[in-house]
């Protein structure tokens, strides 16, 4: 029987067409110059799931609500963080953000304790303080006569490190600091994320050799920070003392089955995990929301009416945030359009099948929240700005998975509660005290970078409500 014959009654299986990019390093060069453009592109151009080379990698890129949640929940066992994470795992090392298996599991239950509604209210209380203290530095510029332009993405960026050290360290810096140790942990992250986010699409990634500048900057601030996050561990178990901060929960989980706590070193993994997470993506969430707001008055003016109703004057408490569902509907559309972390991927473990596909064994399945959240199937006119999208009808009617802005299933973001109450706590209350327009002649562009941020941060005029 001829070749042709054979291959007639076998069909090779069906592969997701996609872009053929250029010998040895793929699409990676398209990717490094516009990503959020080349994957929106490739996304309309090949519906549903398409094939993309990088490197010498195949990928297969999932802009379709039910292969979406095959992977992140009907089949995930089968599914692992894929290599792309090795680029991060020197920042976060093996915390829940990158770790695998049995060890994420148990990891994952000791954490969530720390997440509760109960430990989510006393954080609540050094959201309150910290933005109360950036809204009082703010009364001089909006007491300007010129307008008070300034960069606004770099206070908020200040403010939610505040936040998420004090939700970590509690008294240990609040007290026993003199603003050296909160400095010194601000480079470290800043330094460490900037080498991530440079490997990210590197093809060749040369950045982690020992001969890259880049490599020995990250070392250098690593260790920085390292001395800081120990030597806190060190006295908390020397002392014994009972902390009820983020640190605190995590030293007192102990495991159900082995009865033993976390070590030192996955103490340091998993709050360097916390710290970066924690703040940079909300930094950036919260400046697109301002800039959406000073873009659409008439939708800032139905949060005001909403606020006055509401709580009025008053820095609301719990109970009123969650009455405050047109903030929260309006916060979902921003992260929509600007989800947290833009893009993630899945490497399988065995042999699978996706709607209309197989999938081999080491397949890396690439998932876009910001390809996802513009597919027009899901999404009709997907750029314009409609918090109506998120009322609960509309969220009745659509898939689960179209909407991913905090990833999905067992592996969903452990902090998506804490950054909702940190961004409504944010917006609220500087809307309460000052009305912020984006600057004359401001032009804002996005950067995909881990998460996705206004290039530059953007510059806006404040003045009192």
């Amino acid at each position: 029987m001829s070749v042709e014959a054979i291959g007639s009654r076998f069909p090779a299986p069906p592969v997701p067409a996609g872009p053929r990019g250029v010998p040895l390093l793929g699409i990676a060069p398209q990717v490094r110059r516009d990503p959020l453009g080349f994957f929106s592109d490739v996304a309309a151009e090949y519906d549903g799931v398409s094939t993309l080379p990088i490197g010498l990698e195949k990928v297969m890129l999932l802009n379709d609500p039910g292969a979406i949640e095959h992977v992140f929940q009907s089949n995930w066992r089968n599914y692992r963080k894929s290599d792309f994470y090795d680029k991060v795992r020197p920042l976060f090392g093996n915390g829940i953000a990158t770790s695998e298996g049995d060890f994420w599991r148990r990891q994952r239950q000791l954490t969530n304790p720390a997440f509760h509604r109960k430990s989510l209210t006393r954080m609540g209380e050094i959201m309150r303080a910290a933005t109360h203290d950036m809204l009082d530095g703010w009364e001089g510029r909006a007491a300007d006569a010129s307008g008070g332009t300034f960069n606004l993405s770099h206070g908020l960026t200040a403010v939610t490190l505040r936040i998420v050290v004090e939700s970590l360290f509690g008294s240990d810096i609040t007290d026993k600091d003199d603003g050296t140790r909160t400095a010194t942990i601000a480079r470290s992250v800043d330094t460490m994320l900037e080498v991530c986010e440079r490997r990210v699409w590197a093809v060749p990634d040369l950045h982690n050799r020992w001969f890259s500048p880049l490599s020995w900057r990250h070392r250098k601030a690593r260790q920085a920070l390292d001395t800081i996050v120990y030597d806190i561990i060190a006295e908390r178990r020397r002392t014994g003392a009972e902390h009820f901060d983020l640190l605190g929960m995590l030293l007192a989980a102990v495991d159900g089955d082995s009865g033993e706590g976390m070590s030192d070193a996955q103490l340091r993994d998993e709050t360097t995990t916390l710290l970066v997470t924690g703040h940079e993506s909300t930094a950036n969430a919260s400046a697109w929301i301002f800039y959406i707001l000073s873009e659409h008055p008439e939708i800032e003016r139905r949060v005001l009416d909403e606020l006055e109703t509401v709580c009025g004057d008053r820095v609301p408490d719990d109970g009123e945030l969650r009455e405050l569902t047109y903030l929260r509907m309006v916060i979902e559309e921003v992260l929509r359009l600007y989800p947290p972390a833009w893009t993630t991927s899945r490497t399988a473990l065995a042999d699978d099948e996706i709607p209309g596909y197989p999938v081999r064994a080491g397949t890396t399945m690439m998932i876009s929240p910001y390809v996802m959240h513009r597919n027009p199937r899901y999404w009709p006119d997907p750029e314009r700005f409609d918090p109506e999208r998120h009322t609960p009808v509309m969220k009745e009617g659509r898939s689960k998975f179209a909407y991913i802005p905090f990833g999905g299933g067992p592996r969903n973001c452990i902090g998506a509660n804490f950054a909702m109450m940190e961004l409504q706590l944010l917006v609220a209350m500087t809307l309460q005290r000052f009305r912020l327009r984006v600057a004359a002649g401001e032009t804002v562009e996005r950067e995909a970078m881990v998460s996705i941020r206004p290039k530059g941060g953007i510059n806006f005029t404040i003045a009192a409500a």
